[in-house]
């Protein structure tokens, strides 16, 4: 059953209230080992999402599960310090819930970020690489049964996922600071178990470049409230089958601590300019 409208309302205005009447631009939601971003924020305020009515607790390793407003470069921020997944429980609908909350306080930009599998075998561990687009085969997505009383229409344009004028924006602020700059397609897997070599040739083939366990569902709920979206993904270990090795939660977190410097330059920038 899909949640019903007026609970987005509620969470929004005890947001509102807690944060007194703090407006955010954009939202970022950070990824595996990218949460250190969120304390950056100038003037900075932290509410554990399990003292936010109906937000869901994060449980996965490098996921601090907080949700922190400040400001990014002049710009007004509300940070995911971590976000949550369907391999945790979770519905699609739970999962990008704190999206259309973020909208209704006033974001209309998201900033999404994540650690994935590089399926190209052009990326290497540690790249940096913009999303072009999104694959879910899953069959599932937050808006089934979703209470539309608050929205004019259930089918919407999914042609443009990423803004292709933030994209633009990171393209250029790349060059100038010369941060290597990927593009790609990322492929929705659900977990929480990383794919076998034989699916990662499957997502290849299907034209997938970078492959993970998040991402989509928040930016399917980004676009239906309108919101500008920009992903920018960190290729934390190169995909099964690609590398005879095995795979690990730990390669995640340390590839995230190395790119941490390229990563932040490139969305403190973007933050700016977008």
């Amino acid at each position: 059953m899909a949640t019903p409208s007026s609970f987005y309302h509620d969470s929004a205005e005890y947001l509102r209230v807690r944060l007194g009447g703090f407006k955010p631009e954009i939202l970022l939601i950070l990824g595996s080992g990218l949460g250190f971003m969120a304390e950056k924020l100038e003037n900075a305020r932290y509410i554990p999402y399990n003292e936010i009515p109906r937000f869901k607790n994060s449980t996965a390793p490098g996921h601090k599960g907080r949700l922190a407003a400040g400001t990014l470069a002049g710009k007004r921020v509300l940070a995911m310090q971590g976000r949550v997944h369907v391999y945790e429980g979770y519905t699609p609908e739970e999962v990008a819930f704190p999206v259309r909350v973020a909208n209704l306080l006033g974001a209309d930009k998201l900033l999404v970020t994540c650690a994935s599998g590089g399926v190209n075998t052009a990326y290497s561990p540690g790249d940096l690489a913009l999303l072009t687009d999104i694959v879910n085969l899953t069959h599932t997505g937050p808006l089934v049964g979703f209470d539309i009383s608050d929205f004019d229409v259930r089918f919407f344009d999914m042609s443009h996922v990423f803004s292709r004028r933030a994209r633009k924006v990171a393209g250029e602020i790349a060059r100038e600071q010369n941060i290597p700059l990927r593009e790609g397609v990322y492929f929705y897997m659900p977990g929480p178990q990383f794919e076998t070599p034989a699916e990662i040739r499957a997502i290849r083939a299907l034209g997938g470049d970078l492959v993970g366990m998040s991402t989509v569902h928040e930016c399917i709920m980004a676009k239906r409230c309108g919101m500008e979206v920009l992903g920018v993904a960190l290729v934390s270990n190169m995909a099964a089958g690609v590398l005879d090795q095995p795979l690990s939660e730990g390669e995640v977190l340390v590839e995230a601590e190395k790119a941490a410097g390229r990563f932040s330059e490139l969305v403190t920038a973007v933050a700016e300019k977008w």
